[in-house]
Protein backbone atom coordinates (compact mmCIF):
# COMPACT_ATOMS: atom_id res chain seq x y z
CA UNK A 1 0.00 0.00 0.00
CA UNK A 2 1.06 3.66 0.20
CA UNK A 3 3.28 3.00 3.22
CA UNK A 4 5.95 2.12 0.66
CA UNK A 5 6.25 5.81 -0.24
CA UNK A 6 5.65 7.16 3.26
CA UNK A 7 9.16 8.62 3.40
CA UNK A 8 8.07 11.18 0.82
CA UNK A 9 6.88 14.60 1.97
CA UNK A 10 3.19 15.29 2.25
CA UNK A 11 1.50 18.02 0.28
CA UNK A 12 2.50 21.61 0.92
CA UNK A 13 -1.17 22.65 0.84
CA UNK A 14 -3.68 22.41 3.66
CA UNK A 15 -6.54 19.91 3.43
CA UNK A 16 -9.11 22.64 2.78
CA UNK A 17 -7.10 23.96 -0.16
CA UNK A 18 -6.51 20.50 -1.60
CA UNK A 19 -10.19 19.62 -1.34
CA UNK A 20 -10.94 22.38 -3.84
CA UNK A 21 -8.93 20.43 -6.43
CA UNK A 22 -11.28 17.48 -6.07
CA UNK A 23 -14.68 19.04 -6.65
CA UNK A 24 -16.92 17.86 -9.50
CA UNK A 25 -15.05 17.46 -12.77
CA UNK A 26 -18.25 18.32 -14.64
CA UNK A 27 -20.59 20.53 -12.56
CA UNK A 28 -24.22 19.50 -12.45
CA UNK A 29 -26.77 21.17 -14.70
CA UNK A 30 -29.12 23.75 -13.27
CA UNK A 31 -32.85 23.34 -13.89
CA UNK A 32 -32.71 25.92 -16.68
CA UNK A 33 -29.66 24.30 -18.29
CA UNK A 34 -31.34 20.88 -18.12
CA UNK A 35 -34.50 22.25 -19.74
CA UNK A 36 -32.54 23.85 -22.58
CA UNK A 37 -30.43 20.75 -23.13
CA UNK A 38 -33.46 18.42 -23.08
CA UNK A 39 -35.11 20.62 -25.74
CA UNK A 40 -32.19 19.88 -28.07
CA UNK A 41 -33.06 16.17 -28.18
CA UNK A 42 -34.84 15.06 -31.36
CA UNK A 43 -36.45 12.05 -29.58
CA UNK A 44 -35.42 9.79 -32.42
CA UNK A 45 -37.40 6.70 -33.29
CA UNK A 46 -35.13 3.69 -32.68
CA UNK A 47 -32.69 6.15 -31.14
CA UNK A 48 -29.02 5.24 -31.70
CA UNK A 49 -28.14 6.51 -28.21
CA UNK A 50 -30.45 3.90 -26.69
CA UNK A 51 -29.19 1.13 -28.95
CA UNK A 52 -25.60 1.69 -27.89
CA UNK A 53 -26.28 2.04 -24.16
CA UNK A 54 -24.86 -1.07 -22.43
CA UNK A 55 -27.64 -1.00 -19.84
CA UNK A 56 -30.43 -0.40 -22.40
CA UNK A 57 -31.70 2.85 -20.91
CA UNK A 58 -34.40 4.45 -23.08
CA UNK A 59 -32.49 7.69 -23.50
CA UNK A 60 -34.99 9.57 -25.63
CA UNK A 61 -37.80 8.71 -23.21
CA UNK A 62 -36.07 9.96 -20.08
CA UNK A 63 -34.95 13.15 -21.81
CA UNK A 64 -38.53 13.80 -22.96
CA UNK A 65 -39.66 13.38 -19.37
CA UNK A 66 -37.12 16.00 -18.28
CA UNK A 67 -38.40 18.31 -21.02
CA UNK A 68 -41.95 17.75 -19.73
CA UNK A 69 -40.75 18.48 -16.15
CA UNK A 70 -41.49 14.91 -15.09
CA UNK A 71 -38.21 14.43 -13.22
CA UNK A 72 -39.40 11.46 -11.19
CA UNK A 73 -40.56 9.71 -14.34
CA UNK A 74 -37.19 10.32 -15.96
CA UNK A 75 -35.33 8.98 -12.93
CA UNK A 76 -37.45 5.84 -12.58
CA UNK A 77 -37.06 5.11 -16.28
CA UNK A 78 -33.28 5.23 -15.85
CA UNK A 79 -33.22 3.21 -12.63
CA UNK A 80 -35.46 0.50 -14.07
CA UNK A 81 -32.64 -0.40 -16.44
CA UNK A 82 -29.66 0.75 -14.37
CA UNK A 83 -30.06 0.88 -10.60
CA UNK A 84 -26.64 2.58 -10.41
CA UNK A 85 -27.66 5.20 -12.95
CA UNK A 86 -26.39 8.01 -10.72
CA UNK A 87 -22.79 6.83 -10.59
CA UNK A 88 -22.85 5.75 -14.22
CA UNK A 89 -23.95 9.25 -15.23
CA UNK A 90 -20.75 10.52 -13.64
CA UNK A 91 -18.19 7.89 -14.67
CA UNK A 92 -19.57 6.36 -17.89
CA UNK A 93 -17.54 7.30 -21.00
CA UNK A 94 -20.54 8.85 -22.73
CA UNK A 95 -18.20 10.45 -25.23
CA UNK A 96 -17.65 7.03 -26.88
CA UNK A 97 -21.14 5.62 -26.21
CA UNK A 98 -24.50 7.43 -26.22
CA UNK A 99 -23.19 10.92 -26.94
CA UNK A 100 -20.97 9.65 -29.73
CA UNK A 101 -24.05 8.02 -31.30
CA UNK A 102 -26.21 11.16 -30.96
CA UNK A 103 -27.52 12.33 -34.34
CA UNK A 104 -26.89 15.95 -33.36
CA UNK A 105 -23.19 15.34 -33.95
CA UNK A 106 -24.00 15.48 -37.67
CA UNK A 107 -26.21 18.56 -37.93
CA UNK A 108 -25.27 22.24 -38.12
CA UNK A 109 -24.49 22.46 -34.41
CA UNK A 110 -22.19 19.46 -34.46
CA UNK A 111 -22.65 18.93 -30.72
CA UNK A 112 -24.33 15.94 -29.07
CA UNK A 113 -27.02 16.27 -26.45
CA UNK A 114 -25.36 16.16 -23.01
CA UNK A 115 -26.93 12.82 -22.15
CA UNK A 116 -24.68 12.01 -19.20
CA UNK A 117 -25.36 15.32 -17.46
CA UNK A 118 -29.10 15.00 -18.14
CA UNK A 119 -29.08 11.51 -16.63
CA UNK A 120 -27.32 12.90 -13.58
CA UNK A 121 -29.82 15.75 -13.36
CA UNK A 122 -32.74 13.32 -13.30
CA UNK A 123 -31.25 11.08 -10.59
CA UNK A 124 -29.97 13.94 -8.43
CA UNK A 125 -33.29 15.80 -8.51
CA UNK A 126 -35.82 12.99 -8.16
CA UNK A 127 -38.15 13.38 -5.20
CA UNK A 128 -39.56 9.95 -4.47
CA UNK A 129 -41.49 9.26 -1.27
CA UNK A 130 -40.27 5.66 -1.22
CA UNK A 131 -38.10 3.25 -3.17
CA UNK A 132 -39.43 3.18 -6.75
CA UNK A 133 -39.54 -0.62 -7.02
CA UNK A 134 -41.58 -3.14 -5.04
CA UNK A 135 -40.55 -6.69 -4.28
CA UNK A 136 -42.44 -9.49 -5.96
CA UNK A 137 -43.95 -12.30 -3.92
CA UNK A 138 -41.34 -14.19 -1.89
CA UNK A 139 -39.87 -17.20 -3.69
CA UNK A 140 -38.25 -18.75 -0.62
CA UNK A 141 -34.95 -18.87 -2.51
CA UNK A 142 -31.68 -17.49 -1.18
CA UNK A 143 -28.70 -16.44 -3.29
CA UNK A 144 -25.13 -15.60 -2.31
CA UNK A 145 -23.47 -12.73 -4.15
CA UNK A 146 -19.71 -12.37 -3.85
CA UNK A 147 -18.61 -8.77 -4.21
CA UNK A 148 -20.48 -5.55 -3.46
CA UNK A 149 -19.26 -3.75 -6.56
CA UNK A 150 -21.47 -2.59 -9.45
CA UNK A 151 -22.09 -6.12 -10.81
CA UNK A 152 -22.85 -7.65 -7.42
CA UNK A 153 -25.06 -4.78 -6.27
CA UNK A 154 -27.01 -4.75 -9.52
CA UNK A 155 -27.50 -8.51 -9.38
CA UNK A 156 -28.57 -8.39 -5.73
CA UNK A 157 -31.08 -5.60 -6.29
CA UNK A 158 -32.75 -7.31 -9.23
CA UNK A 159 -32.85 -10.68 -7.44
CA UNK A 160 -34.41 -9.03 -4.39
CA UNK A 161 -36.95 -7.23 -6.55
CA UNK A 162 -37.92 -10.58 -8.06
CA UNK A 163 -38.74 -11.90 -4.58
CA UNK A 164 -35.52 -13.67 -3.64
CA UNK A 165 -33.39 -13.12 -0.55
CA UNK A 166 -29.76 -12.19 -1.08
CA UNK A 167 -26.62 -12.21 1.06
CA UNK A 168 -23.66 -10.24 -0.29
CA UNK A 169 -20.16 -11.19 0.84
CA UNK A 170 -17.78 -8.23 0.52
CA UNK A 171 -14.08 -8.31 1.38
CA UNK A 172 -13.70 -4.60 2.13
CA UNK A 173 -15.12 -2.44 4.90
CA UNK A 174 -17.46 -0.58 2.54
CA UNK A 175 -19.68 -1.55 -0.36
CA UNK A 176 -19.41 -0.02 -3.81
CA UNK A 177 -16.37 -1.70 -5.33
CA UNK A 178 -14.54 0.54 -7.78
CA UNK A 179 -17.15 3.27 -7.30
CA UNK A 180 -16.02 3.53 -3.69
CA UNK A 181 -12.33 2.68 -4.02
CA UNK A 182 -11.15 2.99 -7.61
CA UNK A 183 -12.66 6.04 -9.32
CA UNK A 184 -10.95 9.43 -9.34
CA UNK A 185 -12.10 11.50 -6.37
CA UNK A 186 -13.21 14.35 -8.63
CA UNK A 187 -15.57 12.04 -10.57
CA UNK A 188 -17.59 10.73 -7.62
CA UNK A 189 -17.77 13.37 -4.91
CA UNK A 190 -19.77 13.95 -1.74
CA UNK A 191 -19.76 10.29 -0.63
CA UNK A 192 -22.04 9.53 -3.58
CA UNK A 193 -21.09 5.85 -3.84
CA UNK A 194 -22.36 5.13 -0.33
CA UNK A 195 -25.52 7.16 -0.83
CA UNK A 196 -26.25 5.08 -3.91
CA UNK A 197 -25.72 1.83 -2.00
CA UNK A 198 -28.08 3.02 0.74
CA UNK A 199 -30.73 3.84 -1.86
CA UNK A 200 -30.35 0.47 -3.55
CA UNK A 201 -30.76 -1.42 -0.27
CA UNK A 202 -34.17 0.17 0.29
CA UNK A 203 -35.62 -2.59 -1.88
CA UNK A 204 -35.24 -4.92 1.11
CA UNK A 205 -34.25 -8.56 1.17
CA UNK A 206 -30.50 -7.85 0.90
CA UNK A 207 -27.95 -8.44 3.65
CA UNK A 208 -24.33 -7.36 3.26
CA UNK A 209 -21.52 -9.02 5.22
CA UNK A 210 -18.30 -7.01 5.11
CA UNK A 211 -14.82 -8.33 5.76
CA UNK A 212 -15.72 -11.60 4.00
CA UNK A 213 -13.11 -12.46 1.36
CA UNK A 214 -13.57 -15.39 -0.97
CA UNK A 215 -10.72 -17.84 -0.58
CA UNK A 216 -9.80 -16.44 2.84
CA UNK A 217 -12.69 -16.68 5.31
CA UNK A 218 -15.37 -17.63 2.76
CA UNK A 219 -15.10 -20.66 0.49
CA UNK A 220 -16.99 -21.15 -2.75
CA UNK A 221 -17.75 -24.79 -1.92
CA UNK A 222 -19.56 -23.68 1.26
CA UNK A 223 -21.60 -21.03 -0.56
CA UNK A 224 -22.49 -23.53 -3.27
CA UNK A 225 -23.73 -25.98 -0.66
CA UNK A 226 -25.60 -23.42 1.44
CA UNK A 227 -27.43 -21.33 -1.16
CA UNK A 228 -29.73 -21.93 -4.11
CA UNK A 229 -27.27 -20.12 -6.37
CA UNK A 230 -24.05 -18.09 -6.21
CA UNK A 231 -23.14 -15.00 -8.26
CA UNK A 232 -19.48 -14.02 -8.51
CA UNK A 233 -18.94 -10.29 -8.97
CA UNK A 234 -15.29 -10.47 -8.00
CA UNK A 235 -13.86 -7.78 -10.19
CA UNK A 236 -10.14 -8.01 -10.83
CA UNK A 237 -8.40 -7.48 -7.53
CA UNK A 238 -4.70 -7.92 -8.32
CA UNK A 239 -2.45 -5.51 -10.19
CA UNK A 240 -0.46 -6.93 -13.07
CA UNK A 241 3.31 -7.08 -12.74
CA UNK A 242 5.79 -5.47 -15.12
CA UNK A 243 8.27 -8.29 -14.56
CA UNK A 244 11.18 -5.98 -13.69
CA UNK A 245 13.80 -6.28 -10.99
CA UNK A 246 13.09 -3.78 -8.23
CA UNK A 247 9.35 -3.83 -8.75
CA UNK A 248 8.84 -4.29 -5.01
CA UNK A 249 11.13 -1.41 -4.06
CA UNK A 250 9.80 1.38 -1.81
CA UNK A 251 8.33 4.04 -4.04
CA UNK A 252 6.84 1.72 -6.67
CA UNK A 253 3.25 0.65 -6.18
CA UNK A 254 -0.06 -0.03 -7.89
CA UNK A 255 -2.01 3.07 -8.86
CA UNK A 256 -5.26 1.48 -7.64
CA UNK A 257 -3.85 1.18 -4.11
CA UNK A 258 -2.97 4.86 -3.96
CA UNK A 259 -6.32 5.88 -5.46
CA UNK A 260 -8.13 3.78 -2.83
CA UNK A 261 -6.23 5.53 -0.03
CA UNK A 262 -6.91 8.90 -1.62
CA UNK A 263 -10.64 8.24 -1.87
CA UNK A 264 -10.85 7.13 1.76
CA UNK A 265 -8.70 9.92 3.19
CA UNK A 266 -10.33 12.50 5.44
CA UNK A 267 -7.22 14.72 5.26
CA UNK A 268 -5.61 14.92 1.83
CA UNK A 269 -2.70 16.93 3.20
CA UNK A 270 -1.42 13.84 5.02
CA UNK A 271 -1.06 11.73 1.87
CA UNK A 272 2.52 11.20 0.68
CA UNK A 273 3.10 13.21 -2.47
CA UNK A 274 6.26 12.72 -4.53
CA UNK A 275 7.90 15.74 -6.11
CA UNK A 276 8.39 13.78 -9.34
CA UNK A 277 6.14 10.89 -10.31
CA UNK A 278 5.94 8.43 -13.19
CA UNK A 279 2.67 6.68 -14.11
CA UNK A 280 2.91 3.60 -16.34
CA UNK A 281 -0.21 2.82 -18.34
CA UNK A 282 -2.72 4.00 -20.92
CA UNK A 283 -6.17 3.48 -19.45
CA UNK A 284 -8.54 5.57 -17.37
CA UNK A 285 -6.86 4.41 -14.14
CA UNK A 286 -3.52 5.72 -15.39
CA UNK A 287 -5.12 9.07 -16.26
CA UNK A 288 -6.93 9.21 -12.91
CA UNK A 289 -3.69 8.51 -11.07
CA UNK A 290 -1.61 11.05 -12.99
CA UNK A 291 -4.18 13.83 -12.68
CA UNK A 292 -4.80 13.25 -8.99
CA UNK A 293 -1.14 13.16 -7.96
CA UNK A 294 -0.66 16.37 -9.96
CA UNK A 295 -3.60 17.99 -8.17
CA UNK A 296 -2.16 16.92 -4.82
CA UNK A 297 0.88 19.05 -5.52
CA UNK A 298 3.50 16.97 -7.34
CA UNK A 299 5.93 19.18 -9.25
CA UNK A 300 6.26 16.88 -12.25
CA UNK A 301 4.09 13.97 -13.38
CA UNK A 302 4.92 11.92 -16.46
CA UNK A 303 2.61 9.29 -17.93
CA UNK A 304 4.43 6.78 -20.15
CA UNK A 305 2.86 4.36 -22.63
CA UNK A 306 4.50 1.84 -24.95
CA UNK A 307 2.35 2.70 -27.99
CA UNK A 308 0.88 5.88 -29.48
CA UNK A 309 -1.99 8.07 -28.27
CA UNK A 310 -4.42 6.50 -30.72
CA UNK A 311 -3.89 3.08 -29.13
CA UNK A 312 -4.65 4.26 -25.58
CA UNK A 313 -7.68 2.70 -23.96
CA UNK A 314 -8.28 6.04 -22.21
CA UNK A 315 -10.60 8.11 -24.37
CA UNK A 316 -9.57 11.36 -26.02
CA UNK A 317 -11.67 13.10 -23.38
CA UNK A 318 -9.62 11.49 -20.60
CA UNK A 319 -6.36 12.30 -22.39
CA UNK A 320 -7.50 15.91 -22.65
CA UNK A 321 -8.11 16.00 -18.89
CA UNK A 322 -4.52 14.85 -18.30
CA UNK A 323 -3.10 17.50 -20.61
CA UNK A 324 -5.25 20.21 -19.02
CA UNK A 325 -3.73 19.23 -15.67
CA UNK A 326 -0.15 19.59 -16.94
CA UNK A 327 0.57 15.86 -17.02
CA UNK A 328 3.49 15.13 -19.35
CA UNK A 329 2.67 12.25 -21.69
CA UNK A 330 5.41 10.18 -23.30
CA UNK A 331 4.44 7.55 -25.85
CA UNK A 332 6.36 4.84 -27.71
CA UNK A 333 8.40 3.86 -24.65
CA UNK A 334 8.36 0.76 -22.46
CA UNK A 335 9.82 0.22 -18.97
CA UNK A 336 13.22 -1.44 -19.05
CA UNK A 337 14.70 -0.99 -15.58
CA UNK A 338 13.70 0.40 -12.18
CA UNK A 339 16.45 2.74 -11.00
CA UNK A 340 17.21 2.68 -7.26
CA UNK A 341 19.24 4.91 -4.97
CA UNK A 342 21.81 3.71 -2.43
CA UNK A 343 19.05 3.00 0.10
CA UNK A 344 17.17 0.79 -2.36
CA UNK A 345 14.42 3.31 -3.01
CA UNK A 346 13.05 4.38 -6.36
CA UNK A 347 14.98 7.21 -8.01
CA UNK A 348 13.64 6.83 -11.53
CA UNK A 349 13.14 4.47 -14.44
CA UNK A 350 14.94 3.61 -17.66
CA UNK A 351 12.77 3.23 -20.75
CA UNK A 352 13.40 1.77 -24.16
CA UNK A 353 11.88 3.51 -27.15
CA UNK A 354 9.51 1.35 -29.20
CA UNK A 355 8.22 1.12 -32.74
CA UNK A 356 5.97 -1.13 -34.78
CA UNK A 357 8.12 -3.43 -36.91
CA UNK A 358 6.44 -5.87 -39.31
CA UNK A 359 3.16 -5.33 -37.49
CA UNK A 360 4.60 -6.05 -34.03
CA UNK A 361 5.71 -3.76 -31.24
CA UNK A 362 9.45 -3.93 -30.76
CA UNK A 363 12.17 -2.15 -28.83
CA UNK A 364 14.49 0.04 -30.84
CA UNK A 365 17.49 -0.31 -28.54
CA UNK A 366 17.49 3.41 -27.78
CA UNK A 367 16.93 4.21 -24.11
CA UNK A 368 16.32 7.22 -21.90
CA UNK A 369 15.80 7.81 -18.18
CA UNK A 370 13.22 9.76 -16.21
CA UNK A 371 13.98 10.75 -12.63
CA UNK A 372 11.21 10.11 -10.12
CA UNK A 373 10.57 9.77 -6.41
CA UNK A 374 7.66 7.39 -7.00
CA UNK A 375 6.37 5.17 -9.79
CA UNK A 376 2.72 4.15 -10.09
CA UNK A 377 1.84 1.21 -12.32
CA UNK A 378 -1.56 1.19 -13.97
CA UNK A 379 -1.04 -1.57 -16.52
CA UNK A 380 -4.23 -3.46 -15.78
CA UNK A 381 -5.76 -5.77 -13.24
CA UNK A 382 -5.79 -9.55 -13.04
CA UNK A 383 -7.67 -12.18 -11.12
CA UNK A 384 -6.71 -12.45 -7.46
CA UNK A 385 -5.79 -16.12 -7.37
CA UNK A 386 -6.57 -16.37 -3.65
CA UNK A 387 -10.25 -15.74 -4.36
CA UNK A 388 -10.52 -18.85 -6.53
CA UNK A 389 -8.16 -21.06 -4.57
CA UNK A 390 -10.51 -23.60 -3.01
CA UNK A 391 -11.10 -26.98 -4.60
CA UNK A 392 -14.40 -26.02 -6.24
CA UNK A 393 -13.27 -22.60 -7.49
CA UNK A 394 -10.26 -24.15 -9.17
CA UNK A 395 -12.59 -26.05 -11.50
CA UNK A 396 -14.05 -22.85 -13.00
CA UNK A 397 -13.21 -22.61 -16.68
CA UNK A 398 -11.17 -19.50 -17.37
CA UNK A 399 -10.08 -17.45 -20.36
CA UNK A 400 -6.75 -16.09 -19.17
CA UNK A 401 -7.45 -13.98 -16.10
CA UNK A 402 -11.22 -14.09 -16.54
CA UNK A 403 -13.96 -16.60 -15.80
CA UNK A 404 -15.75 -18.11 -18.78
CA UNK A 405 -19.55 -17.72 -18.80
CA UNK A 406 -22.27 -18.44 -21.35
CA UNK A 407 -24.82 -15.96 -22.67
CA UNK A 408 -26.82 -16.24 -19.42
CA UNK A 409 -23.71 -15.67 -17.26
CA UNK A 410 -23.63 -19.29 -16.14
CA UNK A 411 -20.20 -20.72 -15.38
CA UNK A 412 -19.36 -24.35 -16.11
CA UNK A 413 -20.35 -25.16 -12.52
CA UNK A 414 -24.13 -25.61 -12.15
CA UNK A 415 -25.62 -23.03 -9.82
CA UNK A 416 -22.66 -20.64 -10.04
CA UNK A 417 -22.85 -17.49 -12.17
CA UNK A 418 -20.45 -14.60 -12.74
CA UNK A 419 -20.42 -11.12 -14.23
CA UNK A 420 -18.61 -7.80 -14.36
CA UNK A 421 -14.89 -7.32 -14.85
CA UNK A 422 -14.08 -10.90 -13.79
CA UNK A 423 -15.74 -12.53 -16.84
CA UNK A 424 -14.39 -12.94 -20.35
CA UNK A 425 -16.73 -10.78 -22.49
CA UNK A 426 -16.91 -7.06 -21.97
CA UNK A 427 -15.14 -3.71 -21.89
CA UNK A 428 -14.52 -3.40 -18.13
CA UNK A 429 -17.01 -0.53 -17.81
CA UNK A 430 -19.11 0.21 -14.73
CA UNK A 431 -22.25 0.44 -16.84
CA UNK A 432 -21.53 -2.94 -18.40
CA UNK A 433 -20.93 -4.52 -14.98
CA UNK A 434 -24.36 -3.24 -13.93
CA UNK A 435 -25.91 -4.81 -17.02
CA UNK A 436 -24.14 -8.13 -16.37
CA UNK A 437 -25.49 -8.21 -12.83
CA UNK A 438 -29.03 -7.41 -13.98
CA UNK A 439 -29.08 -10.04 -16.73
CA UNK A 440 -27.46 -12.65 -14.51
CA UNK A 441 -30.14 -12.02 -11.88
CA UNK A 442 -32.87 -12.85 -14.39
CA UNK A 443 -31.07 -16.02 -15.43
CA UNK A 444 -30.60 -17.07 -11.81
CA UNK A 445 -34.23 -16.35 -10.98
CA UNK A 446 -35.48 -18.40 -13.92
CA UNK A 447 -33.13 -21.31 -13.24
CA UNK A 448 -33.73 -21.72 -9.51
CA UNK A 449 -37.47 -21.20 -9.77
CA UNK A 450 -37.94 -23.51 -12.74
CA UNK A 451 -39.21 -20.77 -15.01
CA UNK A 452 -38.94 -20.69 -18.78
CA UNK A 453 -37.13 -17.88 -20.49
CA UNK A 454 -39.39 -15.25 -22.00
CA UNK A 455 -39.89 -15.64 -25.73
Amino acid sequence: MIESISYLPTSKEANESLAKHFTDLAPALTARQAAIEASRCLYCYDAPCTRICPSEIDVASFIRNIHDENINGAAVGILKQNILGGSCSRVCPTEILCEDACVRNHDAEGQPVKIGLLQRYAIDNMQLEEHPFKRFAATGKKIAVVGAGPAGLSCAHRLAMLGNDVVIYEAREKSGGLNEYGIAKYKLTDNFAQKEVDFLLQIGGITIKHGQALGVNVQLRDLHAGYDAVFLGLGLGASKQMGLTGEDAPGLLAAVDYIAELRQSDDLSKLPVPSRAIVIGAGNTAIDMAVQIQRLGADEVTLVYRRGFEAMSATEHEQHIAKENQVRMRTWAQPQQVLLDDAGRVRGMRFEKTAVVNGRLAGTGETFEIAADAIFKAIGQSMDEVSISDSLAKTLKRDGDKIYVDAQFRTVLPGIYAGGDCVAPGQDLTVQAVQHGKLAAHAIHQDINGLKEAA
